[in-house]
């Protein structure tokens, strides 16, 4: 489907939003305003959430999603929605685990940057850091606070993903890095220590991966999702492979 297809269209649409997985992550400074700066290497993966868009009557439902994803003017699809001006009932299936830095409600509202034909990437950071990459999908080096995407060739990806129910939190994991006087961490990702430091029992689920599979587990951004490279099905664990989307969507 090209671009005209889905902007211009005024029917019902289905758009997927895939997940997405932060393979490294280096933080590289902060800002006046309190912004971590970082450089980062993401994938989209085949772990979808779907959106069914009819544009018009304002509106969201949600399916297959826990208490913590509300249906609010604070749901990044409703926001998404506002960002490009544009009125619209949504149906939206959740699979993207929350809370899990796999960029669930990022994907979503990538999907409706998507759908309304929006182009100018880096603004769409102000929704949050992992939109503009969500919206663009793929492989790239993400810089910046997240606004500079810069695309990398498609590679053929499987990871074993492991997603435990430990809250948390970004501004959290990002606070921790600050008092631990900014390490850098170990498997390419400078937050797994402050990680680790707001929930140490995410050691535990690591360790048991890395007993289980044999293999280094990394930790996806600031967590809680860890992973490793290869597929080792097993129960709580999705097998997910990288996805090239169309970044002609946005041409």
């Amino acid at each position: 489907m090209g671009s005209s297809d889905v902007a211009n269209n005024t029917g019902p649409v289905v758009v997927q939003a895939p997940a997405k997985v932060t393979l490294s992550l280096r933080v590289t400074g902060v800002r006046p305003d309190g912004l971590h700066t970082i450089d980062a290497e993401m994938i989209t993966v085949d772990l979808f959430d779907t959106l069914l868009i009819t544009e018009g009557d304002a509106g969201l439902s949600i399916k297959g999603a826990g208490p913590d994803v509300i249906d609010s003017p604070d749901n990044l699809v409703n926001r998404a929605l506002d960002f490009v001006g544009r009125r619209a009932h949504v149906e939206l299936t959740k699979r993207i685990p929350t809370k899990a830095g796999l960029g669930g409600g990022s994907a979503d509202a990538g999907a409706v940057l998507r759908w309304a034909g929006h182009s100018k990437l880096a603004e769409a950071a102000e929704l949050g850091a992992d939109v503009p990459f969500c919206a663009r999908g793929g492989r790239a080096r993400v810089t910046g606070i997240g606004e500079k995407i810069e695309a990398l060739p498609f590679k053929d990806i499987t990871l074993t993903l492991v997603t435990p129910p430990i809250d948390c939190p970004t501004p959290a994991v990002y606070q921790m890095w600050d008092q631990l006087g900014g390490p850098k961490g170990p498997n390419l990702n400078d937050l797994e220590q402050a990680a680790l430091a707001v929930s140490p029992e995410l050691g535990e689920v690591r360790d048991a991966l890395a007993q289980s599979t044999g293999q280094q587990p990394h930790l996806a951004g600031s967590g809680s999702t860890w992973f490793v490279y290869g597929s080792f099905p097993g129960e709580g664990r999705n097998v997910v492979r990288s996805v090239d989307v169309e970044t002609q969507l946005l041409a």
